[in-house]
C-alpha cells in the first residue's frame, strides 16, 4: 500500500540546486534511510515530504487519511507547558480518543455514543496509554514529568519531541537524526522499540549501526540522482560498491568512444549531411557522458604532528563532585603513546566532564592532572563553532592558521585543507551562516586539525555528520599516530577507532574494558555478574592503564583487569573476543549456504560453486576454532 509519492520534485536556494526532478515512493511498513552528503538537501527533503517546506516544482501526494508526524533536529515545543502536559497537546488520536471516551462518561444516557467511545478505546488501545507514556519516558531519561519545557536541556527537549512522537503512534514517521542526544542504551531500546512496532519509517540518520538494524531499504541521493537498495546498510555499502564499478566501466568505454568520434569529427567537411549531422549529435552526448566524473573528494590527511615525550597525560587520585553527584573519585590513570580510549555511558555520569578536566578548562576538587611539555591538545567540543556574522568559510579556518606540515616536508594550505574536507573553492567563500549544521561540524574539525595536535579529544565529533564524511574521519584517526579520547554513542564509530574503554556508570563508578563497543556488550551479554557487595566494591575501583600493572596493590585493579590477570594479554583477550563473534557469523554463513542446496533447480555449476564456498566456510571455522581453544586453555590456565 502506498503511502507517500514523491513526485518530480526540485529545490534550490539562489544559485544553489540541492536537488532536480527526484521522484520516489514510500510503502507501508518500509523502513527507509535516507543517505547523501551534507548540504545536499536532507533536512530540507524530510521537511518536504512533512509538508513544511515549499518545492520549486513538482508535487508530494499523500495517501488520503493518513498520519504523518516529524521529528526535527531542533524540535519546537511550548516552553510554559511541563513535560506531562506536552504529552497530551497536539495532533494526538489516542489523546482524542481518550477526552471523547471521558466526555461520553458524563453522558451515560447517550447509550451510542458510549459505545462507539468504548469501541475506539479498544482500537486504539488507550486503556493503559498512561502505563505506556510513562514507560517511554523512563527508558528516555524524563523522570519529573512537572518540569517546565523552558528547563529542559536540548536533549532533553529533543527526547521529549521522540517520546511524543511515539505516542502519537503516526502511521509514516519522518525523522531527522533520532539518534542525536540519546546514549548507547536508550538507541538500543529505540532500535527495539522500530523493528516490534508496525511504523513505516523515513529517517535520516548518521548512525549506521541504527540504519543497519532498522532499515529495509536504502535511498542514497548521489551527484543528484536518487539510488534505491532494498536492504540493510550492508547490502547498500555492498551494492552501491558493484554500481560504482560498473559506473566505472561505464565511463571509460565512454572515453573510448568519444575518442573515435572526436576523430571523426575532426575530419568532417563543412557541409554535412543529414546523417552525419545525426552523428554529431549523438557525439555531444557521448562528449557529455565522457566527462563526467565523481566529486567524492576522499579525504587523505596525512598530518606530520609534533612527537610526544615520555610523560603525556596522568591523573593522580582526581576527585571531583557537583554537590552529589560524583564524577570522578580518585581516579588514577597514566596514558602511553598511542591510547585510543572510547568513553561510553550514559547521559549525566560525566564524560564530557572529565573530558574538560583532561584538558584543564575544569579543576578537580582532589588530585592532579599533569600534562607533559611536548602535549598539544585538539579538543573538538559539543558546542561547535562561534559563528561571526559575515564571516566566511576561508576566514574561519584562517583564524587558526594558514597552513600545516604534512608528512616528507610538504606543507597544506588553509585553502588546500578545506578542500580535502568537502569545500570546494567557490564554498570556501560562502558566508558560514549558509552552512548546513553538518557542513559547519565538518569545517570545525577543519579548525582542529589544522592546528596540529598530537593528541585529540572529540566530544560527540559524529553529530550532524554525513556517512561520507564519517567513513574520511574514521580513516584519518585510524591512521593517526597520537594519542586518542573519544565521547560517542556512534557505535559503528567506536568500534572502528578504538581499542580500549572507559565505562562510565554514574556515581564515579568508571570500569576500564580492554576492547571496543560490540567486544563490551558481547561481554555483558556472556557474563552474569555478581551482586554482591564486594563485586559492587570491585567494580568501583578506579582504572588502571597496562603501564600500572606492576602496580603492588591489588585492590585497586578493576574487576576486568582482575579476571584476565596473568592469563590472556589485552592483545589476545581482544582477540578472544573477536573470535567468538566471527564464528558465530560463519555458522550464520554456514546455515545460509547449506540452505542453497535445497533448491531442486541449481545447475552443476552452481551446485560445483556452493560446495566450493561451503569448503571454504567450514575450513574458515575451523581454524579459527582451534585459535579460540588455543586462547581459551590458556585463560583458563
Amino acid at each position: 500500500m502506498n503511502y507517500l509519492s514523491v513526485e518530480n520534485i526540485s529545490k534550490s536556494f539562489g544559485e544553489h540546486t540541492l536537488f532536480d526532478d527526484i521522484s520516489f515512493g514510500i510503502n507501508k511498513d518500509q523502513k527507509i534511510g535516507f543517505v547523501a552528503k551534507n548540504g545536499t538537501g536532507k533536512t530540507s527533503m524530510l521537511q518536504i515530504i512533512a509538508g513544511l517546506e515549499a518545492t520549486d516544482s513538482g508535487q508530494v501526494v499523500s495517501r488520503k487519511g493518513i498520519t504523518i508526524s516529524y521529528l526535527p533536529q531542533e524540535p519546537n515545543l511550548s516552553p510554559d507547558l511541563t513535560v506531562e502536559e506536552t504529552i497530551f497537546t497536539g495532533d494526538n488520536q489516542i489523546i482524542k480518543t481518550i477526552a471523547a471516551y471521558e466526555k461520553a462518561l458524563l453522558h451515560p444516557e447517550d447509550e451510542d455514543a458510549y459505545q462507539k467511545a468504548f469501541e475506539s478505546m479498544d482500537a486504539m488501545n488507550a486503556w493503559d496509554f498512561e502505563t505506556q507514556y510513562k514507560q517511554i519516558l523512563s527508558k528516555l531519561k524524563l523522570h519529573d514529568l512537572d518540569r517546565k519545557v523552558s528547563l529542559l536541556s536540548g536533549g532533553q527537549k529533543k527526547r521529549l519531541a521522540l517520546a511524543s512522537l511515539l505516542l502519537s503512534k503516526p502511521d509514516l514517521v519522518i525523522l531527522d537524526e533520532p539518534t542525536n542526544h540519546l546514549d548507547l542504551e536508550m538507541i538500543e531500546w529505540l532500535e527495539e522499540y522500530f523493528k516490534k512496532e508496525n511504523l513505516t519509517i523515513f529517517m535520516v540518520t548518521h548512525d549506521r549501526y541504527f540504519l543497519e538494524n532498522v532499515c529495509n531499504e536504502i535511498i542514497e541521493l548521489d551527484q543528484g540522482k536518487l539510488h534505491s537498495y532494498r536492504g540493510n546498510y550492508a547490502y547498500y555499502l555492498e551494492n552501491k560498491e558493484l554500481r560504482m564499478a560498473a559506473e566505472s566501466t561505464e565511463l571509460a568505454k565512454s572515453k573510448l568512444l568519444y575518442k573515435k568520434e572526436l576523430e571523426w569529427m575532426r575530419r568532417q567537411p563543412k557541409a554535412r549531411t543529414t546523417k552525419s549531422k545525426s552523428r554529431i549529435d549523438d557525439f555531444h552526448k557521448i562528449k557529455e557522458r565522457a566527462s563526467q566524473r565523481r566529486n567524492d573528494h576522499e579525504v587523505q590527511l596525512e598530518i606530520n604532528m609534533e612527537r610526544l615525550g615520555s610523560k603525556i597525560l596522568e591523573f593522580h587520585k582526581v576527585s571531583k563532585a557537583f554537590g552529589d553527584l560524583k564524577i570522578l573519585d580518585t581516579f588514577e590513570y597514566v596514558f602511553k603513546t598511542g591510547e585510543r580510549v572510547g568513553v561510553i555511558g550514559k547521559n549525566g555520569t560525566g564524560k564530557s566532564t572529565f573530558l574538560n578536566i583532561m584538558t584543564g578548562a575544569i579543576r578537580p576538587d582532589a588530585g592532579k592532572v599533569v600534562v607533559g611539555d611536548t602535549v598539544k591538545f585538539g579538543y573538538y567540543t559539543q558546542k561547535g563553532i562561534d559563528i561571526k556574522p559575515g564571516q566566511k568559510v576561508i576566514d574561519v579556518i584562517k583564524e587558526f592558521g594558514d597552513f600545516i606540515p604534512l608528512k616528507k616536508g610538504r606543507i597544506i594550505s588553509a585553502g588546500q585543507l578545506l578542500e580535502r574536507f568537502l569545500f570546494d573553492a567557490k564554498k570556501q567563500y560562502d558566508f558560514v551562516e549558509k552552512l548546513s549544521g553538518g557542513e559547519r561540524r565538518r569545517l570545525y574539525l577543519c579548525t582542529v586539525f589544522i592546528q596540529n595536535p598530537n593528541f585529540l579529544i572529540l566530544d560527540e565529533p559524529t553529530n550532524d555528520l554525513d556517512v561520507v564524511t564519517l567513513n574520511v574521519l574514521e580513516n584519518f584517526l585510524l591512521d593517526f599516530p597520537g594519542c586518542l579520547v573519544v565521547v560517542s554513542h556512534d557505535r559503528y564509530f567506536m568500534d572502528k577507532i578504538v581499542d580500549h574503554l572507559f565505562v562510565f556508570k554514574g556515581d564515579a563508578v568508571i570500569d576500564g574494558f580492554p576492547g571496543n563497543y560490540s567486544d563490551y556488550r558481547t561481554y555483558e551479554g556472556n557474563v552474569s555478574f555478581n551482586n554482591t557487595d564486594e563485586a559492587t566494591k570491585m567494580a568501583s575501583q578506579k582504572v588502571i592503564s597496562d603501564a600500572n600493572e606492576t602496580s603492588s596493590t591489588s585492590d585497586t585493579k578493576s574487576w576486568k583487569e582482575k579476571q584476565h590477570e596473568g592469563k590472556l594479554s589485552f592483545q589476545e583477550q581482544k582477540e578472544h573476543a573477536k573470535l567468538e563473534r566471527e564464528i558465530a557469523q560463519l555458522e550464520r554463513d554456514k546455515v545460509e549456504k547449506e540452505k542453497e542446496f535445497l533448491n531442486p533447480d541449481l545447475t552443476q555449476d552452481q551446485i560445483t560453486k556452493a560446495s566450493a564456498d561451503l569448503a571454504k566456510i567450514i575450513k574458515n571455522i575451523e581454524t579459527k576454532e582451534e585459535r579460540w581453544f588455543e586462547l581459551s586453555a590458556k585463560m583458563e590456565g
